[in-house]
């Protein structure tokens, strides 16, 4: 099983999650690949009214336009390189390619407070 070269344009002619289009995902983005993968898998991609949240071990990170609130797009990534991105905001392309995010009609702001 050969991974895909382009995983995005790949997911969006199969509508889905591939083995070969999982190993480009990986094969492009390592170890974040593969937690994006199995977040997308457990259903950990939220979206509310206002943000998109994934659902980390730790705690909940918001995924805005690309752009996410962990410690790790904040101090071990090149923000000028779009290819750098962390894990969150992998799992939320797959996920939104996929039609694996899990929609909530309430505000994350309002819920955030009961977490």
């Amino acid at each position: 099983m050969e991974p895909v070269d382009d995983w995005r344009a790949a997911i969006a002619e199969a509508g889905e999650l591939t083995g070969p289009i999982a190993a480009g995902i990986v094969g492009e983005h390592g170890d974040r690949g593969q937690r994006a993968i199995e977040a997308v898998g457990e259903g950990r991609v939220k979206r509310y009214r206002d943000f998109t949240v994934v659902v980390g071990h730790d705690d909940e990170y918001v995924v805005e336009d690309g752009e996410c609130t962990c410690a790790d797009a904040t101090y071990n990534l090149d923000a000028e390189d779009p290819s750098e991105r962390c894990w969150h905001a992998i799992a939320v392309d797959v996920a939104d390619a996929v039609g694996a995010v899990d929609h909530h009609d309430m505000w994350y702001s309002e819920v955030r407070e009961f977490l």
